[in-house]
């Protein structure tokens, strides 16, 4: 009964943290003002208000829940209790081609960067499995030596141009800290194949992935074709983790700090994990970028720092609790 309850848990803390993202910004706005633009009394100010929050939120709730369960995918197929999206090079892939793009144009994109980052971080992940496929060692092994040498070589790409150009480390900047504000509906729009391929593929995979994490010779002698999984697995990872990074820029710990605190939640069986994650990952990273908001009024903190400084205290208590090496 722990899993439905935390899920029933789950879904209420979705509601508090989305109407608190609708209420709290640079001041904070009366439910009955809000209520009453949404019933269409006219006031353009709260009106434009009402549209930043609520684009912020959405994208804050899709990104969160990508890079949640894109964390539960990467540590089930590679088996390793620290992995999340930047295990793949999905993080410097996206980094590189924004990078790229700025030095060619002389310019940033805004919301724009959408376009560059995703197919950076896709093809950053394909080249990844390509050199990790064709490694002499077995299982994850080779992919994850492949995924930290061009993690390697793209970082210190990403490096070269921004301390060698002022302006791309001027348009990069804002991109790498990682940010949900100055994007509309728009941005999920074009993510959103990606998304639904990826949580699809998730769901579909979970039972076969309960098999996997009992070792690859008891998978397959219980019929499961472990490479097709783990390679589906990778792709739907890649998916997410990209389309959550190509929306937000780089955000850390989501993806690495969620999955343990879903299987602490709903235990092991991973039909219960993947929805967890998806909603806990959408509630932590709404919140913090709440908090973000109200800490430094009226500017605002962006929500990769926050979610930078709240991941490492809890992956401390993780690691200090057992829940990393379980």
């Amino acid at each position: 009964m722990r899993a439905p309850a935390a899920l029933a848990g789950a879904l209420a803390g979705l509601a508090v943290v989305t109407a608190a993202s609708l209420l709290f910004g640079g001041r904070v706005t009366p439910a009955a003002d809000l209520l009453a633009v949404l019933t269409g009394a006219p006031d353009p100010y709260l009106e434009a208000v009402l549209e930043s929050r609520f684009s912020r939120t959405v994208l804050g709730v899709l990104v969160g829940s990508a890079l949640a369960v894109a964390g539960v995918l990467i540590q089930a197929v590679t088996r390793n209790p620290l992995g999340d999206p930047g295990l793949l090079g999905v993080t410097v892939g996206a980094s590189a081609a924004v990078v790229t793009a700025a030095a060619v144009t002389g310019s940033g994109f805004g919301a724009g960067s959408v376009w560059i980052a995703l197919p950076g971080a896709l093809l950053t992940v394909l080249l990844v499995h390509v050199v990790g496929g064709r490694s002499r060692e077995n299982g994850t092994v080779g992919l994850l030596l492949a995924g930290a040498v061009v993690s390697a070589v793209l970082s210190a790409y990403v490096q070269a141009m921004t301390l060698t150009r002022p302006g791309v480390f001027d348009s990069f900047r804002f991109w790498v800290i990682g940010a949900l504000g100055g994007r509309d509906l728009s941005v999920a729009a074009a993510i959103a194949p990606a998304l639904v391929i990826g949580l699809g593929l998730a769901l579909v995979l979970s039972p076969s992935l309960n098999n996997l994490a009992l070792g690859d010779d008891v998978a397959t002698g219980l019929g499961t074709p472990v490479a097709l999984v783990r390679a589906t697995g990778i792709l739907a990872a890649a998916l997410l983790g990209a389309a959550a990074t190509a929306t937000a820029g780089p955000i850390s710990f989501v993806g690495l700090a969620v999955p343990h605190l879903a299987r602490a939640l709903a235990g092991p069986d991973h039909r219960w994990q993947v929805p967890l994650a998806a909603l806990l990952g959408g509630i932590l990273l709404v919140a913090a970028d709440v908090l973000g908001r109200v800490v430094a009024r009226p500017g605002e903190v962006m929500v990769g720092i926050v979610t930078a400084l709240l991941g490492a205290p809890f992956l401390l208590l993780a690691v200090r609790r057992g829940w990393a090496t379980r």
